[in-house]
């Protein structure tokens, strides 16, 4: 009984350690390169702009390094996170922007990172109160028909969305992004034009549930998939272990009583 049960036990551990071990790597790459991408933008915020051009390029190299052993992502998200990336160094190295907006263009870099790197509530989700406060000051000026207001608050929002847009295409699909992308182009396109104030209204109305959606299935804390798949290996191996020992026992307890049977007709 001894011996089954151990047989059954090594089974599932030959099973499930190189899933265990992959897992764990990755995570540690990931986790690497998350810590240099916030480091970065620290130095970004200090204004030590050479500091953090050491830093992604650093990055670069471990990221390229990663990249040979194990290409865990999409080609979508490898070019997300190289524009990202070359965007941020191109915003510590010019001596013509401003320091606001070399911290946007960092801290939409440590955004894209992390979504690689969270499965569930990233960081960019944490912008959700600042976003939608700007856009019901915005959808505010449209009722009130206050079209300088109504431009000024959506560039604001904007400015915001973009921060947040590259994250948005690592965490959601293609259909989502594009769909949310199309309001952007509505209001910006046809922000100086004479439109009915019902139209406009009904264009804001329906991106504001298409952003609520975006934010809370993001939020959702759902139970981590990998998770799950170590549950489900772990219960089938007991299942198992306890099945073999079971059917041994009854094999065990029938050859007993035929025993028994044999020596008391004797």
């Amino acid at each position: 009984m001894k011996v089954s049960s151990i047989i059954c036990v090594i089974c599932f551990i030959v099973l499930i350690h190189p899933i265990s071990i992959f897992a764990t790597s990755n995570e540690d790459n990931w986790e690497k390169l998350d810590q240099i991408s916030d480091q970065a933008l620290q130095m970004v915020k200090q204004e030590r702009y050479k500091d953090a051009k050491q830093l992604l390029s650093h990055f670069s190299n471990e990221f390229l390094e990663i990249n040979q052993h194990e290409r865990a992502y999409s080609m979508d998200e490898l070019r997300v996170i190289t524009v990202s990336h070359n965007k941020a160094l191109e915003a510590v190295t010019s001596s013509s922007l401003s320091i606001e907006e070399r911290v946007n263009a960092v801290t939409q870099f440590r955004l894209v990172i992390d979504a690689m790197r969270t499965e569930h509530q990233p960081m960019w989700t944490e912008m959700e109160d600042s976003i939608m406060t700007t856009f019901g000051q915005m959808k505010e000026t449209v009722e009130q028909g206050d079209q300088e207001t109504f431009n000024y608050q959506l560039n604001i929002f904007l400015s915001k969305y973009e921060l947040i847009h590259p994250s948005i295409r690592v965490d959601m699909t293609p259909e989502d992004v594009q769909k949310l992308d199309s309001h952007i182009t509505f209001l910006d396109h046809y922000r100086n034009q004479e439109l009915k104030k019902a139209t406009r209204l009904q264009q804001l109305e329906q991106m504001e549930m298409d952003l609520r959606d975006l934010f809370e299935r993001m939020t959702k804390d759902d139970a981590d998939p990998s998770l799950i798949w170590v549950m489900i290996l772990t219960g089938s191996a007991i299942i198992l272990t306890l099945t073999y020992v079971g059917w041994k026992k009854y094999k065990a307890d029938k050859q007993k009583r035929q025993t028994q049977r044999e020596y008391d007709d004797r």
